[in-house]
C-alpha cells in the first residue's frame, strides 16, 4: 500500500468510526467529511471508493441495526426505536426500514405472525427440492440432500410463522419450470425478505436469461457500485429461492464456476443442463452476454 492509499485507508477508517460512534446524532455528509478534513464531494466519492456503498447508506445501516436491536426487547415501542436511533419520529424510523430492509418496522416486530407459509417436498433434476409459500408467492426454495434442518431455516426467516405441509399451485408453477425447454419461462410471484440491496441484487439475477453467465463484479459494475463485487457476492449467497433466482449464474470472473450454496457439482450440472436446453454453449463470461444487457433485458 503507497503512502496516499495508506492515508486514505485511515481517514475512512477514522469516518466509519465516527459514524459508529455517533449515528444517534444523524451526522449529515458535510458533519463527517468535516471530521477527517475533506471536503464533502471528496470525501463522498473516497469512502464509496473503498465501502462501496455511500456515508448515507451506511449510517442508514448502523440506524436500522440498532432499531432492530430496540424492537426485538420486550414491550419495545415503534416510538422507542425511533428516539433511541436519533430519529425524529416514526415516520422516518419507517422509512429507514422500508428502503434498507424491505418491510415496515411492525412487520419486522412481527416477524411473520398471523403468516401462514405452506411448505412441500419435490423430486428436481438436480435432487429434492423444500418448496415453501406465503400467499403472495414462494418465499422459500432449496435443494435439500440431508433432511433435519429445512423447516428450520424456514422458521429463521418467519420465525412467528405458522407452517402448514402441503403444496400450492406457486410450488406447481415452480417445479413445471424444469420440465421448460425455452429461455421465456412463465413468470413466478415471489415473497422475498432481504435487504433494499439483497433485493436490488436479487433483481439482477432474474434477468440474467437461462443459458448466460456472468461475473460478480459484472453485476456490482451493472448496478452502478462497481466497488461492491463483495457485498454483491455475500447478496448472491444469501439468496433464498435455488434456481428460480438464478444465483448459479455468476461465477467468477477466472472462469472458474466457484462455490454455491447447494454445492459446486449441482452448480455446474445445472449450468450443463441450461446451456443443453438453450442451445448455448458454456462459454466465459467474457464470450457470453455482457451483464449491463442481461441484468437491462435487452437479451431476455
Amino acid at each position: 500500500m503507497d503512502h496516499a492509499a495508506a492515508i486514505n485507508y485511515q481517514r475512512i477508517a477514522q469516518a466509519i468510526t465516527y459514524i459508529q460512534q455517533h449515528f444517534r446524532e444523524q451526522p449529515d455528509l458535510d458533519d463527517v467529511a468535516r471530521q477527517i478534513h475533506l471536503s464533502p464531494f471528496h470525501f463522498q466519492r473516497l469512502f464509496s471508493e473503498w465501502a462501496g456503498i455511500s456515508p448515507k447508506k451506511f449510517l442508514q445501516y448502523i440506524s436500522v441495526e440498532h432499531a432492530k436491536q430496540i424492537l426485538r426487547q420486550s414491550g419495545a415501542t415503534l416510538a422507542d426505536a425511533a428516539y433511541q436511533t436519533g430519529l425524529s419520529g416514526t415516520g422516518r424510523l419507517h422509512d429507514l426500514f422500508v428502503n434498507i430492509e424491505a418491510m415496515t418496522p411492525g412487520e419486522f416486530k412481527n416477524q411473520g405472525k398471523s403468516l401462514t407459509i405452506r411448505y412441500s417436498y419435490a423430486v428436481s433434476p438436480f435432487g429434492k427440492l423444500i418448496i415453501a409459500s406465503t400467499a403472495k408467492g414462494i418465499c422459500y426454495m432449496a435443494f435439500c440432500d440431508e433432511a433435519g434442518n429445512d423447516l428450520e431455516i424456514v422458521r429463521a426467516y418467519f420465525p412467528n410463522a405458522f407452517l402448514e405441509h402441503g403444496s400450492t399451485e406457486y410450488h406447481q408453477q415452480a417445479l413445471a419450470l424444469f420440465g421448460q425447454t425455452k429461455t421465456d419461462l412463465p413468470g413466478i410471484k415471489l415473497h422475498l425478505k432481504g435487504t433494499a440491496f439483497q433485493l436490488k441484487v436479487w433483481d439482477a439475477l432474474l434477468k440474467i436469461p437461462m443459458g448466460h453467465l456472468t461475473t460478480y463484479g459484472a453485476i456490482a459494475h451493472a448496478l452502478e457500485s462497481p466497488g461492491a463485487s463483495r457485498a454483491v457476492g455475500t447478496a448472491i449467497g444469501s439468496n433464498p429461492v435455488a434456481f428460480l433466482i438464478p444465483c448459479h449464474r455468476v461465477i467468477q470472473s477466472t472462469g472458474n464456476f466457484g462455490g454455491y450454496m447447494w454445492g459446486p457439482v449441482r452448480k455446474t450440472a445445472i449450468i450443463g443442463w441450461e446451456a443443453a436446453q438453450t442451445g448455448i454453449a458454456v462459454a466465459s463470461p467474457e464470450a457470453s452476454t455482457p451483464a449491463s444487457e442481461m441484468i437491462n433485458g435487452r437479451n431476455g
